[in-house]
């Protein structure tokens, strides 16, 4: 389901603070979207966007397989790249076919960001608890919205630019995003879940990615614009903040309320002439949240 949102260009609502591309004509953005009750599960992006399952024995299940498996010497038990080359078959199979999210999900150790007594089904298409009531999505669910993020304006050619992630969580789909952007600000408003991922991702040595603790649903105003956003909570309505952080020409991807009360992935394509949004497959992700504890 699509929905254009084009409110007029008001230039006096324009907020200063924002860095917008020269020349490019900034729109005002609502504070609340309001897409229409129901989520259709077969919607997709387009013919061009549309992820059919692939077999598990197929040339691209294998081929992922294969990429995950030589991305990483060595190793045995879950340290094992056969494990995420495992992982990486089956989400090829289930539909992921962008080759650089592909390849990031097989670089990075997800056993690594669980806790020890879970460390068995860290490669399972499970969320798990990550405590203070916070949970690490299912590796499919990190996929898909990566590959979207992917294949916004750009068309998915090269690294993401500058990507701003609301909800650090334990630090997984930071590192992940971090083989993906040139450069990645990662938030997270529970200050235990932030000094977690910070010793998570420690001996990665990630230069790229820098963890900040704050609240989320302010974005992050020095580090913009964004060539794309991506959150890990869902409230009722976008944040005004992040919309006007996105650049123009980038895209959010994000889980949203619905007006019957479900949650959807949320796709908002930033153009000059607005924001386009498209209303995806159901999912359920932790509610978004202001302020920090």
């Amino acid at each position: 389901m699509k929905s254009s949102l084009k409110p007029p260009f008001n230039p006096a609502a324009a907020k200063p603070a924002s860095k917008v591309p020269e020349g490019a004509t900034r729109p005002s953005f609502p504070v609340r979207l309001k897409p229409d009750a129901g989520v259709p599960s077969a919607t997709r992006l387009g013919a061009a966007n549309v992820r059919p399952a692939v077999p598990e024995g197929s040339n691209l299940a294998k081929k992922a397989a294969i990429s995950a498996s030589s991305a990483r010497p060595g190793g045995v038990g879950l340290d094992s790249q056969a494990v995420r080359a495992r992982m990486v078959a089956k989400l090829a199979a289930q539909g992921v076919s962008d080759a650089q999210v592909l390849a990031a999900m097989g670089l990075v150790e997800r056993h690594r960001f669980v806790d020890s007594a879970l460390v068995n089904q860290a490669y399972e298409d499970t969320s798990l608890p990550i405590g203070l009531g916070q949970t690490i999505s299912k590796p499919n669910v990190v996929a898909r919205m990566l590959e979207l993020l992917r294949h916004g304006a750009a068309g998915g050619a090269g690294k993401l630019g500058r990507v701003l992630e609301i909800g650090t969580g334990c630090g997984y789909q930071a590192a992940v995003l971090s083989h993906l952007a040139t450069e990645v600000y990662s938030i997270e408003r529970l200050r235990g879940l932030h000094d977690k991922a910070r010793e998570n991702l420690r001996t990665l040595r990630l230069p790229n990615l820098h963890l900040l603790f704050g609240d989320g649903m302010m974005g992050y105003a020095k580090g913009a614009p964004y060539a794309a956003i991506i959150a890990a909570a869902g409230g009722e309505a976008i944040p005004a903040a992040w919309i006007d952080q996105l650049a123009v020409g980038g895209r959010l991807v994000a889980p949203m309320q619905t007006a019957g009360g479900a949650q959807a992935l949320v796709v908002l394509d930033k153009t000059p002439q607005g924001v386009r949004q498209t209303l995806l497959e159901a999912v359920h992700f932790v509610p978004l949240k202001s302020g920090t504890s």
